[in-house]
Parts: C-alpha cells; sequence; structure tokens
C-alpha cells in the first residue's frame, strides 16, 4: 500500500518546489542555531542567501562522518538540549560515538517515513510485524516499532537475538512481517532446521532487510528459504535510522523519501554529481530533521540512481541496492574489490552456504594476499578431496574473472565461520596500514 500518496506520488515540479522551500529554510536554520555549520558555510563562502532553490544545493560544503566524530558529543546539534527526547549513538571502529538526537517533532517524522517504508514492503494496518533487529542505542528496533505503530500493525519487539524463542514467536503467534538483518534471516533458517520445521512454511510472507549490503543472491536465498518476499531498507544513524528508502514489491531499486531526504549521487574524488544511471556515492540533506540536520552528508554507500515513475505509482526517486562501501571496500593490488561483488560469486554457485569471510593479509615485503573463506554442504565436504579440489577451483576462477586480481580459497564445514545476531562480520584485513 501507499501510506502518504500525496507525498509518494506527487507531480516532479511540485515536489521540486517543496524540496526548494525546506532546503531553503533548512539551511537557515542550521546557520542560525549550529556554530559548526555557521563556521563551515563562513569557511566555504557560502551565506543562506545563497541557497534559492534545490539545484543550489551543490553550493554547500559536504559534510563527513569525521565532522560528526569531531563534533562530539552535541556540537552538531541545531536543538538546545531540552528540546531532544530522544538520543541514539552508533558505534565506529576508530574516534568517539556518532550521536545522534531527535526532537518530538524528528520522532513523529522517524514513523512517518517508517510507515511508509512498511508500506512499500507491502505492510497493511491490521499486519502483525516480528521486529528482530536490536532496541537501545542503535535506531534500528525502534525506528521500526514507530513506524508499525504508526501505521497501525501489531509489534512483536522481539529485539535481536534468541534464536529459538524467535522462531518459537514465529510459530505461535503467525507474524506476516519480519524485520532483521538479512545473514541473521538465514542464520534462523539454520535453526529451525535443526529444530525440525520447515522455513518454507512460516507465517512470514514479507521480509524488511537492511543494516548491511547483501546482493541479489541472497534475496533469492532468503526468498527460496522462507518462501517470502525479501525487500530492501535503507536508513543511518546520521539521517534518522531506518526510514531513508525501502523497496517496493516490484523490487527495482529503493524510494527514497525525497520531500524530507534529498538525495545526491556524487563522483567521491572530484565532489561532482556523476552522469545519469552512473554509480557514485550517495550523499543526503535532511530537509525538515530539527535536533540535528544535516547539511549533504556523505554517507560513504556507493549506489545508481533512477528518476522514472515506478510500477507502484510512486514518483519518488529509486537508489539502487548499496553495492558497497567507500569505507568498506577492500583495496588489493591496487584493485576495488567489494564484498557484495564476491558474494554474488558465491551464491551463483550449487552447494555453497551464504557464509564466508574475506582475509586480507600482507607479509612482509610481499604483495596483498585475499583469502576466501567459503562454508559448503556437508555433504560436499565429506566427498573426496578431488571434488573438493575441483570446487574451490571453480570459486577461484569465477571470483578471479569478476575482479581481476588473485585470490585463495578455503572451503570449510557448515557453521565454521562465527555467526551474527546482527551485522555479519564479512572482512577481515590483518594489514598493517
Amino acid at each position: 500500500m501507499i501510506w502518504n500518496k500525496e507525498m509518494e506520488c506527487m507531480g516532479l515540479e511540485n515536489l521540486k518546489n517543496i524540496q526548494s522551500e525546506r532546503l531553503k529554510k533548512i539551511v537557515e536554520y542550521t546557520y542560525k542555531n549550529c556554530s559548526f555549520y555557521k563556521k563551515k558555510m563562513d569557511r566555504h563562502g557560502v551565506n543562506p542567501e545563497d541557497v534559492k532553490c534545490i539545484d543550489d544545493i551543490q553550493k554547500l560544503p559536504i559534510t563527513t562522518k569525521n565532522d560528526m566524530r569531531d563534533s562530539y558529543p552535541f556540537q552538531l546539534f541545531s536543538a538546545p538540549l531540552k528540546e531532544v527526547s530522544e538520543i541514539h549513538v552508533s558505534s565506529g571502529t576508530t574516534g568517539n560515538f556518532t550521536v545522534v538526537g531527535y526532537t518530538k517533532e524528528d520522532i513523529r517524522l522517524w514513523a512517518e517515513v517508517m510507515a511508509r517504508a512498511l508500506g512499500c514492503a507491502g505492510a497493511e494496518p491490521g499486519d502483525m510485524i516480528q521486529i528482530a533487529y536490536g532496541y537501545g542505542l542503535f535506531t534500528g528496533g525502534l525506528g521500526f516499532h514507530y513506524g508499525a505503530l504508526e501505521m497501525g500493525l501489531t509489534v512483536l519487539p522481539a529485539s535481536s537475538g534468541q534464536t529459538k524463542r524467535q522462531l518459537k514467536l514465529m510459530n505461535d503467534f503467525k507474524p506476516k512481517i519480519l524485520a532483521c538483518t538479512p545473514s541473521y534471516c538465514l542464520y534462523m533458517a539454520e535453526e529451525a532446521k535443526e529444530m525440525g520445521f520447515d522455513p518454507r512454511k512460516s507465517s512470514w510472507e514479507i521480509g524488511s532487510f537492511g543494516a548491511e549490503p547483501w546482493s541479489e543472491s541472497m534475496r533469492k536465498e532468503i526468498e527460496s528459504t522462507w518462501n517470502m518476499l525479501a525487500t530492501d531498507v535503507y536508513g543511518l544513524s546520521e539521517i534518522i535510522g531506518p526510514g531513508v528508502a525501502h523497496e517496493c514489491q516490484h523490487k527495482k531499486g529503493l524510494h527514497v523519501f525525497s520531500d524530507v531526504f534529498y538525495p545526491e549521487v556524487i563522483d567521491p574524488k572530484t565532489g561532482k554529481h556523476v552522469k545519469k544511471g552512473e554509480k557514485g556515492e550517495l550523499v543526503i540533506t535532511t530537509l525538515t530533521k530539527r535536533a540535528i540536520p544535516l547539511l549533504r552528508y556523505g554517507t560513504r554507500d556507493i549506489v545508481s540512481i533512477n528518476y522514472e515513475k515506478c510500477q507502484c505509482g510512486r514518483t519518488l526517486p529509486r537508489i539502487s541496492k548499496i553495492v558497497g562501501r567507500t569505507d568498506d571496500m577492500i583495496i588489493v593490488r591496487g584493485i576495488n574489490v567489494f564484498p557484495s561483488q564476491i558474494e554474488h560469486v558465491l551464491l551463483g554457485i550449487e552447494g555453497i552456504h551464504p557464509h564466508y569471510q574475506l582475509v586480507v593479509d600482507r607479509k612482509a615485503g610481499e604483495l596483498d594476499e585475499l583469502e576466501v573463506i567459503v562454508e559448503v554442504e556437508e555433504k560436499i565436504f565429506s566427498d573426496e578431496m578431488k571434488a573438493l579440489r575441483s570446487l574451490e577451483e571453480k570459486i577461484k576462477k569465477e571470483i578471479e574473472s569478476i575482479l581481476g586480481v588473485f585470490v585463495r580459497v578455503k572451503l570449510v564445514e557448515p557453521k565454521t565461520i562465527e555467526r551474527s545476531e546482527g551485522k555479519a562480520k564479512r572482512v577481515i584485513d590483518k594489514r598493517t596500514l
């Protein structure tokens, strides 16, 4: 269903007018209320008066994750703390937490965009949703929770983990919708089979999966394993959490709610907009947030964007599934490697489990080495050594043909790779860089 038909199906000229008015107001608001942005804009030589329409957005400087960490904890806030109703943080590999805040208006906005997202997935008022994203400082669980309540769904706030309990809830309560990471969904399938339960007979008809990149091959794996529709949700804590964009049931890109989150796709090296249909870094401006609005935030996510009207009737721009990230991209011997590229190859090979890790190492005086550790089905692992070697060689050749870089392949037994109830840890980089 289309939750907010006025905004999601609006004519492009009217949408552009709304975006322009909101951009002007948010630039004035942040310049007046956030000393960080005032200094940044002054250094960049741009004033609020220079922004007259949405096309002027390119005059504004890019905001980075380092800006957020350097402004820890509250220097990027535009609203006073007494007006902030909720605070979340996301952990990083280095430096301070990324801190985000929400006024009551922001919470209402979050509920609205998440209701739109759930509508894209096919949810309808009265459906039951099992939320297996983590609750707490992570934005996933509460974002879905707010949107589900806004739409009028029945919520099972299961949070992440306790897989046997998750499966019992599904069996006993019969929820229609599942929300979790795609890797955890497949992990639950393994547990279900061990418990003697056929995943294809589950009550889940729709899945909303995100928080980590996942390929079309993994989608097919989930859909065939669980007999459900697997849809992609996109969000990030810095912008609002989940609810920035979501696929509709046609699965031809994620609809960006661009009346409130304005998307651009840029060349990360030059900062210029890429040509239509080309891949680049997704940059988002929050047009209506109050506690911590962000101007041209560089997400580091690599996507392409499509502005054509969708079959579902929505006129919102659509971003592709996330190809990778500029900051979790591995550079091996000068070649850019995204885990999703390797995942696509692996899941197209019979006998491979959808669990893998990439280990990058560099010995003194030698070139980088990339090892791909892959779980295979028990019956294959029990076969003679010649068959395993043949499978290793097949995987190696297919990956090398895609990446153009030498790889080692190591086949391991099922459940050898550590499982995660949150984001799967795909890359282990042992290099001293």
